[in-house]
This record gives structure tokens, C-alpha cells and sequence, in this order.
């Protein structure tokens, strides 16, 4: 059943009320009714702990095979929704995690070079370096164009980057801190043309933006489901092209090594497989209460309110439409500062004595916010950020 969208659906999660929370993208929040499911399920594994783990879990003959591997059945749900097949995609803990997975697994050659980029999520770029150290690469730093410009000149800032040395590129499909959606299937063509891997970060993407794997044509792709898909923390996923699942490994090698993909990912030790097992119920969840209509919401809503803080401060919003999911970079007003420090001094001002959360960050000699969207928001929301940062500056 679809519901109405506001600051009424505030109750179906756990979030303190007295705060104004517009930053849903950070580390997502999932609603009272899949920490239900997810809660029930963790009761459901202590009753019978040997039985559950041990023999129903995963699909590897340790105690005994199971018909329907817990794991796999839920990998299933999940691989259908985001668009891939079931054999190329296996659980993480998050999308860090995944690209660890990736780039540890990668069969690189001393002298390869991997390209990052400069807004890339810094995790994952310290990734990259340790990888590169590892195994004798070397790593260069692409500088996006400034949020604003267009998709095409994002595209052909990553091309024009390439050399003959270049083994892999690793790149957001949404950005973290500038929250751009950059044109990932055009970026992938780009650099397939020079015969150079794709290594996808979408931690933000399932359950931000219609999501269909397969047809953005990299060669590798990891996300959250806990962000914007609502499961509980932490669950991710990791999905390799055919010519890549061979030599794709866990960071964790357990029992599963060498069994295949599903053997591997499924059975890293003991852990608590419960987030793996809510994501088909919080799908489910998504799917009821509106689906298409939650990120058509979450879009119109974040773009408005952008404009709007825009124009109440007195600075520019120029980013094109198509690269604003449920998340929207905006500047903040002269006089608020112009560093780090700064940055987060406001962040915890507007934390502690308005009650609102919201990341702030220093971007080229000026203060920036990134500001999130989830259906518990709504205009008002808005209203009491723009009055807080109109109060200081």
C-alpha cells in the first residue's frame, strides 16, 4: 500500500523526532518494520545456532548441503532487483568491503596503473593505495570537473586521462561527498575503447536511482543496500562480469575457497548473516510503499529544496538535473568560514543548537553542505536549515 509521503512517516522509523535528519545518505536508517523482520530473524538463529549456520546457511558441504542455501535465496531476490545474474554476485559487508574484494583479487601486473578519482570516497581510494603497493602499481588522481558542469565533460575527463599503463579505473557511480550522479555507462564505454577495467563504487545507487547492473557495462560493481534500500547495517554486494567471477575472492578466505563464487562470499566464518537475509524483506518493504513513486519523491524533493537554499543564501545551484538522485550539493553563504575546521564546527552548531543533522564540508575555499532526501522529509525541513545557516552568516 503507498503511503503519503512527509514528515508523518517519521514514526515508522526510529529516528529521534526532535531532530531534523537530512542526512538519510550517510549511513541510511531502515524503517521500524524491516528491524522487525531482522530482529526476528536474529531469534530465529539462536534457537537453533549449529542448525541454522552450520547446515542451512550456505551452499557448502560442511555439515551437510542444503536444498535452498538461506544465503543464495536471498542473493537471488537481491541480484533480480538490482539487475545481475545470481552466479556473478555475492554478499559483503559493505561497498568498501566489495572494492577490497576486488581490488585484492585482481590479477594486476607490476607497472599497471590504476586511476582514482579526486571525488572519490577516500575509504575506498586508500584501497586502491594499499592494492597498488601490494603489488607493484602505480596510482594517478583524475580531477572531475566542478559539480555544475556537464555529464559529457565528466566523461571526457576520465578518457582523457587514460595512458597505455592504465590496467583499471575506479570511480563513483554517485558520488560521496558532491553527491553527482555520473553518467557510469558512457564513462564504462570510454574506457572499455582503451581496453581498461571498470571497478564501480555505487554504495549509494540501489534504492537512490533506477539501478539495472548489467546494462552499465563495467566490469565491476559494489554497493550498500543500507543506505537508500533500507536493510540494516551493514549489507552490501559485489557483482563481477563473467571474465572476472574466477578470480573474484572474499577479503575473508574461509571454507568456500576455490568452491565458486556462492561457496565463497556465502561462508566467510561466523558472522551475522541476518542484514543478508532482511535485504528481500526491506525490498518487499521499498517495493509497498512505492518504489518508482519513493525515488521520484526523494528526487523532486532534494532538487526543489536545492534551489531553494540557493536562492534563501545569496549562492548558485547550477548542477544538471540528471546527476541529482536523492542527495544535492549546495553552497553555503560568504562568511561561514572556508576550511575544514570550519566545516565541521558548523556541523556540530547545527547538530547542537538547532537540531539538525546534515554533513558539512570545505570545497574550494567556501563551506558546502550535502543535503539528503528520504520520504519522512518534507519543505519544512528545509525551512528550519535555511532560517539556522541565515542565523549565522
Amino acid at each position: 500500500m503507498a503511503r503519503v509521503f512527509g514528515r508523518t512517516m517519521i514514526d515508522q522509523w526510529m529516528l529521534d523526532p526532535t531532530v531534523t535528519y537530512l542526512n538519510h545518505g550517510t549511513v541510511g536508517a531502515p524503517p521500524i518494520p524491516v528491524i522487525a523482520r531482522w530482529r526476528a530473524i536474529q531469534d530465529e538463529i539462536e534457537l537453533q545456532p549449529a542448525q541454522f549456520l552450520l547446515r542451512e546457511l550456505a551452499d557448502y558441504d560442511a555439515v551437510g548441503k542444503p536444498a535452498s542455501p538461506r544465503m543464495r535465496v536471498a542473493a537471488q531476490e537481491v541480484a533480480d532487483f538490482v539487475g545481475c545474474e545470481v552466479e556473478q554476485f555475492g554478499f559483503v559487508d559493505n561497498a568498501t568491503a566489495g572494492c577490497n574484494a576486488v581490488l585484492r583479487s585482481f590479477p594486476f601486473r607490476a607497472g599497471d596503473e590504476i586511476l582514482v578519482m579526486n571525488l572519490g570516497y577516500g575509504g575506498v581510494n586508500r584501497a586502491v593505495d594499499y592494492a597498488a603497493e601490494q603489488k607493484g602499481c602505480t596510482v594517478r588522481v583524475v580531477d572531475l570537473p566542478r559539480p555544475g558542469a556537464q555529464p559529457h565533460e565528466f566523461v571526457s575527463a576520465v578518457a582523457a586521462t587514460i595512458a597505455s599503463s592504465t590496467r583499471m579505473v575506479v570511480i563513483d557511480h554517485i558520488t560521496s561527498q558532491t553527491a553527482l550522479v555520473l553518467p557510469l555507462a558512457d564513462i564504462a564505454a570510454a574506457c572499455h575503447r582503451h581496453g581498461v577495467v571498470v571497478l564501480a563504487d555505487g554504495a549509494h545507487a540501489p534504492g537512490a536511482i533506477p539501478l539495472d547492473v548489467e546494462s552499465l557495462g563495467v566490469d565491476f560493481y559494489v554497493a550498500n543496500l543500507h543506505k537508500w534500500l533500507w536493510t540494516p547495517r551493514s549489507c552490501g554486494f559485489v557483482w563481477a562480469a563473467d571474465e572476472h567471477v574466477a578470480h573474484l575472492h572474499p577479503t575473508v578466505i574461509s571454507w568456500g575457497y576455490r568452491n565458486g563464487l556462492a561457496a565463497e562470499f556465502d561462508l566467510v566464518g561466523t558472522r551475522d548473516p541476518s542484514p543478508f537475509l532482511t535485504a528481500p524483506y526491506a525490498i518487499s518493504l521499498w517495493k509497498e510503499w512505492g518504489g518508482q513513486k519513493i525515488l521520484d519523491y526523494n528526487h523532486e524533493t532534494v532538487v526543489r529544496n536545492a534551489r531553494r537554499l540557493a536562492e534563501a543564501w545569496g549562492t548558485e545551484f547550477t548542477i544538471p538535473e540528471e546527476m541529482i538522485g536523492p542527495m544535492a550539493y549546495v553552497t553555503l553563504p560568504d562568511g561561514l568560514g572556508s576550511v575544514t575546521s570550519d566545516a565541521v564546527a558548523l556541523q556540530e552548531s547545527l547538530l547542537a543548537d538547532d537540531r539538525i543533522e546534515v554533513p558539512v564540508f570545505a570545497d574550494n575555499g567556501r563551506l558546502t553542505c550535502r543535503i539528503s532526501t528520504q520520504i519522512y522529509n518534507d519543505d519544512n525541513d528545509f525551512a528550519f536549515l535555511i532560517d539556522a545557516v541565515k542565523s549565522r552568516s
